[in-house]
């Protein structure tokens, strides 16, 4: 099947990645993206904030309990500000990789290919680290956007791209016992977490999986994303 044009333009005065919907610039060739665009951003990069509809609660979880990753959706601005950013970043510092492990990722970890205490996925806490989300998807005001970095690699499914089973065991229980067990009652019914598929993954040489949270304190978050001694070098 054909793929459809990319409709996506950039305004060459004043600011040469500002993400436009304008049909007076020029457009944009596929292979010059930052990364690959969904029909989902495609369609908000027709909106306005104002259009914009964020996702709720109720949505995500159905939207993760179907494995329908694909349509989660950035406010149009914030999509356009990370389509820069990762344009700026990439020219910066030849990828987002190389960003990432000089100003966000544990200086303990080193260079790639990590070597990881653990074999096993989140097993050492010194081989992942808990972030808030630079770039979050257009969330509702009550929920928190992590990212749970990680050394160590998550086998994933080469004919789809997505998780094993084994791995989607080993993520779950983590997620219950380094976030839902923190909540106490209830917790499980305010965390969520989703693993991107390889090809909606924009940063794919760093694993790394999503984890959404409802209602939780500002403290408690500070907590989780803090940095421990073991991730300086």
């Amino acid at each position: 099947m054909q793929e459809t044009p990319c409709s996506v333009v950039v305004r060459p005065i004043n600011n040469p990645f500002e993400v436009t919907m304008s049909d007076t610039v020029n457009q944009i060739k596929e292979s010059e993206l930052p990364f690959p665009l969904t029909d989902s951003d495609r369609f908000v990069l027709s909106q306005t904030d104002d259009e914009f509809k964020y996702h709720n609660w109720n949505e995500l979880r159905e939207i993760i309990g179907t494995n329908n990753l694909a349509v989660l959706k950035r406010k149009p601005s914030d999509l356009r500000r990370y389509m820069k950013w990762m344009a700026e970043t990439k020219a910066a510092y030849g990828s987002t990789t190389s960003y990432l492990m000089q100003h966000r990722l544990p200086k303990s970890w080193g260079s790639l290919p990590f070597t990881p205490a653990s074999q096993i996925p989140f097993a050492d806490p010194s081989d992942f680290s808990v972030l808030l989300n630079d770039w979050p998807y257009g969330l509702s005001p009550t929920i928190t956007h992590i990212v749970v970095w990680t050394r160590t690699v998550i086998p994933t499914d080469p004919a789809t791209g997505d998780v094993t089973d084994e791995s989607r065991k080993l993520i779950h229980d983590f997620v219950k016992t380094f976030f839902v067990d923190k909540l106490g009652a209830g917790g499980d019914e305010r965390v969520m977490w989703f693993k991107n598929w390889v090809a909606l993954q924009s940063v794919r040489a760093l694993e790394h999986i999503h984890v959404l949270v409802k209602d939780v304190d500002p403290a408690v978050i500070a907590r989780w994303t803090k940095e421990h001694n073991y991730h300086r070098q």
